[in-house]
């Protein structure tokens, strides 16, 4: 799983423009989901081969006892408690504060990698104006400007070395085969505990919610039909713990590593809830994730006709980036629907997984020209030549012609629907690239 960066720092310090740095984008709400404070924020980074999950987080004040700031001050214990290293922010120009002493006698108790990080420091000369930072006792203090990007990709790196990162690989058993790994994603109350515990047909998961502790998303082996799965529940990472019961019930950081772990992905919906702002982004995460999906809909029993139709139509507006994944109508609770599920879950991860030959795409593709050629640019029109398959899970179909970089995004959404009517891709995200031939006489003069 993706390793988890916590920036924490007081008020003011840059935090959150740091997050952008790491980030590599502007927009720094990545998983911005419903029941979040707005000050803490989760977005995804990569440096090299290494991927990792940044929580910023807002002004931290550890003995906050009232008002926003505690409740500030309890979601950064959470962030902390989640990150398996914190990034300590501090402001150079600034220098110390008694907030600051605060924050490193709390870091100091709970043991965590810390990586000290003075920021606002162009210009600055690390051997004496950062000097004062050394009395935190929290180590080596690393000078960076997050507004003008110096010494960011060697704070990853630092903050990163010690963790001992390795690729995540898929389950297998003992018999050589793969295990479909099966991560069931939500908002919380969903009903997602009890989907597994019907799938299991015992009390599974309940002995799981431990309070007052950080917990991994739990993990329980299956075999169905001869099939394999090992099936990742986030719904045990509540805290009912005192210190983190008045923050959301639900890990951000924990279902986006469910998600980018998983081969398929079981997105579970309220059905007295709708399809909210939070499903959406889930939803979206899985998209871009490149995972096999299937969508259901669970409490579907507690509701009547009419609010059945709002639903369904909801899905048809809210969700209509995921329509190529199929639909099912569930009530976890009743065990009512969910064997149809496991088909759509098989379903899905074999055509996230199918081999797709040559020539069949070549033919697939001309024929599609030929039934509506791709609309002219200026003096030219896109010639699209052969196909084939550049990847799977997802799968990814390469495209080679003359003029490509014209290819409008409606004429692939045409192309994508005959290939996945053609190899029955249901439950999957499908990925056009189209490539340009070089002409070699182009550079040549005459």
């Amino acid at each position: 799983m993706k390793p988890v960066i916590a920036l924490v720092g007081r008020p003011n310090v840059g935090k959150s423009t740091l997050f952008n740095r790491m980030t590599k984008t502007r927009d720094a709400i990545v998983a911005d989901f419903a029941g979040l404070t707005r000050d803490r924020h989760y977005g995804s980074g990569k440096q090299g081969q290494h991927e990792y999950i940044v929580i910023d987080t807002g002004g931290f004040e550890p003995d906050a006892s009232s008002g926003i700031y505690r409740e500030m001050a309890r979601q950064t214990q959470q962030a902390v408690a989640e990150a398996d290293v914190v990034i300590f922010v501090l402001d150079a120009r600034a220098g110390l504060s008694g907030q600051d002493y605060d924050i490193a006698n709390y870091l100091r108790r709970l043991g965590k990698t810390c990586v000290l990080a003075a920021n606002k420091a162009e210009g600055m000369r690390e051997g004496t104006q950062l000097s004062e930072f050394y009395e935190l006792g929290l180590g080596e203090v690393y000078a960076v400007s997050a507004a003008h990007g110096q010494g960011i990709r060697g704070l990853v790196e630092i903050a990163l070395e010690p963790l001992g990162l390795s690729e995540s690989e898929d389950i297998v058993d003992d018999d050589g085969k793969n295990c479909i790994k099966l991560a069931v994603a939500g908002r919380p109350n969903v009903g997602k505990s009890t989907l597994i515990n019907a799938w299991l047909g015992e009390e599974r998961l309940v002995a799981f919610d431990l309070p007052g502790t950080t917990r991994d998303a739990i993990s329980v082996s299956l075999e169905r039909n001869g099939q394999k799965f090992e099936i990742i529940d986030t719904a045990g990472l509540r805290r009912k713990g005192k210190v983190f019961e008045a923050i959301e019930k639900f890990s951000v950081v924990k279902t986006l590593q469910a998600i980018e772990s998983a081969n398929v992905v079981l997105l579970l919906l309220d059905a007295t809830q709708g399809v909210t702002d939070q499903d959406a982004h889930i939803a979206g995460y899985i998209l871009e994730s490149g995972r096999a999906v299937v969508v259901a809909v669970n409490k579907w029993d507690a509701i009547d006709d009419y609010q059945r139709k709002l639903v369904e139509r909801s899905i048809e507006t809210r969700l209509a980036f995921l329509k190529f994944a199929s639909l099912h109508f569930i009530s976890a609770k009743r065990r009512q629907g969910i064997a149809p599920v496991w088909a759509a879950i098989v379903q899905a991860h074999s055509a996230a997984t199918r081999k797709m030959s040559t020539p069949v795409l070549t033919r697939l593709l001309l024929e599609a020209v030929q039934f509506q050629s791709p609309k002219r640019a200026g003096m030219f029109r896109p010639k699209l030549r052969y196909a084939h398959q550049g990847g799977s899970n997802p799968p990814v179909i390469v495209v080679h012609g003359n003029s490509l970089e014209h290819v409008t995004e409606a004429y692939k959404r045409f192309l994508e629907g005959r290939f996945r009517k053609e190899f029955d891709l249901v439950g999957t995200p499908l990925r056009i690239e189209m490539k340009t031939s070089h002409n070699p006489f182009t550079d040549k003069s005459d």
